[in-house]
């Protein structure tokens, strides 16, 4: 009987965080909880996550921060910094909408651990950028489920970098910058690049 390595916390949800299975995790800014969303009774906890999600896309209320290049390069670069100079995680895709992040990584070490990283470092430093020190940047919860096999990864891998067109912020997921699928416009003409 095969045996898995399972590890679980709780905050407000529950996490699981099964041994070897990639994670899908989305948190999203303070304050950027949508008031009302229409959540059917006995909806799957996937169609309420969408549900939720299409609502934090159109950013109707609540703060947008991540629209501002300087915060969305921050978080970027701690994403970047989470996986390679902290080896916490191997980054399989992200996206950085104007109010909240979905990343699919798989991880080297404990949710918790990866989240609280990224989180910590990216908020101080946006809050400095945006003059907010010591005050809260990010909801303290986040979402998360495992990948289930290939199928399953690659449209999580979809879901993830096709969010900015499903939100209306560009036409092709290769134009969103602050996404894993982006592609810079040197490349796209075949240009060579000069620097990374």
């Amino acid at each position: 009987m095969l045996q898995i390595r399972l590890t679980y916390y709780e905050r407000h949800l529950p996490h699981w965080q099964p041994e070897n299975a990639a994670l899908f995790v989305t948190w999203r800014l303070y304050g950027s909880r949508p008031r009302i969303v229409h959540v059917l009774k006995n909806q799957t906890a996937g169609k309420a996550f969408v549900a939720i999600d299409q609502e934090l896309d159109k950013a109707a209320t609540g703060p947008r921060w991540l629209q501002d290049e300087r915060v969305a390069q921050c978080v970027a670069d701690a994403l970047h910094y989470g996986e390679k100079q902290l080896g916490l995680y191997e980054l399989q895709a992200w996206v950085l909408m104007v109010n909240h992040v979905h990343i699919l990584t798989n991880p080297k070490a404990k949710l918790q651990k990866i989240t609280r990283s990224i989180k910590s470092f990216s908020a101080r430093q946006a809050n400095a950028i945006l003059q907010r020190t010591g005050r809260p940047f990010w909801q303290e919860e986040s979402y998360d489920r495992w990948g289930r096999g290939p199928k399953e990864m690659g449209k999580l891998v979809q879901y993830i970098e096709q969010n900015p067109v499903a939100a209306g912020l560009v036409e092709r997921a290769e134009d969103w910058r602050w996404s894993s699928a982006f592609v810079a416009p040197e490349r796209q003409a075949g240009r060579p690049v000069l620097h990374e």
